[in-house]
């Protein structure tokens, strides 16, 4: 429901700018919004079809892992951790190894994986779900946990910022893990006060206080690298853990003595589905979004912001690496762009270069995420999904904000 009242909000308030901005004499406006309406549908359809190979590869390996129980191992594996988090998904369900794969992949910077596995998890999840139509519990975590975008490895922000001519491109990689960090920790602490699940209890608090032990490793492990050796690994590293993924799976449907191939195309034609399926729900979300930036809004409104700064006497520098922050949770690729112009126009070794690299990589699209994960399942009322994924975002963009001043300011 909330979700309807925001792609409404988005239509109205472009056509309320638009009509201002006629009355001013730009005779153009409304050309442009509907040659963005027809640019934006188009991408739509290209992205689901750009998907559609990564998700007949990943749902056919993924296939593969339940039918040679690989899956399930990860779920055994991981339920003393991930039953706190999602207390109404039982024990040892398959649910549990995607829902993994997925955060593994995030947290490795490999979308190409995550986005398979997170709609394999929804489609798990759904079977568990006796209201077809609405949004569980485990869902709205899995979504917070995905739109809040814990990354430990950024490594497309640091190929382009490397290709950019940025000094030292792995400058913002600590700034950026603490900055996701937070956005993460919150996004889980809302979601549970919204759900009513106790935080307090002596395993969730060690389910948080782990997450940021683990991150403080990691940050210890990586300063102590210089940039190219930092680059190296990362980028060496997540290829390895994702093949490694896929040979484990099929040598283990080896040793299960399944049919490894036809489990592979069993799969891959659930992918194929899935692209499909989508479609509608990113036509519908990225139309609204490209509406929404060609109407002049989300420009007045960066400006507002800066104008407001400015009279309450605070420091205005971060306000050039706001478009960014405001793209993100509409578009990743949109966002990608801002970031790509902030650099070129103010340099990659600027506060605003390096702020824009580090909203990039503080959270994630929640619409996106938002359409194709619940749009995969066919859900329509998304409950407190869009609040509790906005409000991680909102908090990971001023946790950008401090922490950029703390490094760079």
């Amino acid at each position: 429901m909330v979700l309807n009242y925001i792609w409404i909000a988005f239509f109205v308030v472009s056509f309320i700018f638009a009509v201002v901005q006629l009355l001013m004499g730009d005779t153009t406006i409304f050309q442009k919004i509907v040659d963005s309406t027809f640019d934006t549908s188009k991408t739509a359809f290209e992205t689901s079809l750009g998907l559609t190979g990564v998700l007949a590869l990943w749902l056919g390996i993924m296939k593969i892992g339940e039918k040679a129980g690989s899956v399930n191992v990860l779920a055994r594996m991981l339920s003393p951790v991930f039953s706190r988090l999602f207390p109404d998904i039982p024990k040892n369900h398959p649910a549990m190894g995607s829902i993994f794969m997925n955060v593994a992949s995030n947290m490795l910077g490999l979308d190409n994986a995550a986005t398979p596995t997170g709609l394999k998890a929804m489609q798990q999840m759904q079977e568990l779900n006796p209201k077809k139509d609405t949004a569980t519990n485990p869902m709205i975590m899995f979504l917070v946990l995905n739109t809040s975008g814990l990354t430990i490895i950024p490594t497309t922000i640091l190929a382009f910022r490397s290709s950019y001519g940025a000094a030292q491109p792995t400058d913002v990689f600590i700034p950026i893990l603490l900055a996701t960090t937070v956005a993460t920790l919150f996004g889980i602490i809302i979601t549970c006060l919204w759900q009513r699940t106790n935080i307090f209890r002596p395993s969730m608090l060690a389910i948080l206080g782990g997450m940021c032990a683990f991150v403080g490793l990691v940050i210890w492990a990586f300063g102590s690298m210089d940039k190219d050796t930092m680059s190296t690994v990362a980028s060496v590293g997540g290829n390895v853990i994702l093949l490694s993924v896929i040979v484990v799976f099929i040598v283990g449907g080896l040793l299960k003595r399944i049919n490894v191939y036809d489990a592979f195309i069993e799969g891959a034609k659930e992918g194929f589905q899935t692209a499909v399926r989508i479609i509608p729900y990113l036509v519908a979300i990225l139309v609204a979004v490209g509406v929404f930036r060609a109407s002049g809004a989300m420009d007045m409104m960066i400006n507002g912001i800066s104008w407001c700064a400015g009279q309450c006497g605070l420091n205005t520098d971060f306000v050039g690496a706001l478009p960014t922050a405001f793209m993100k949770p509409l578009s990743g690729s949109g966002a990608r762009g801002m970031m790509l112009e902030a650099m070129k126009n103010y340099g990659p070794d600027s506060f605003v270069g390096r702020l824009s690299c580090i909203f990039q990589g503080s959270t994630d699209t929640t619409f996106y995420i938002l359409a194709v994960y619940f749009g995969s399942v066919n859900i329509k009322y998304t409950r407190h999904a869009v609040a509790c994924g906005l409000l991680a975002d909102l908090v990971g963009v001023v946790a950008a904000i401090f922490i950029a001043y703390i490094f760079f300011g």
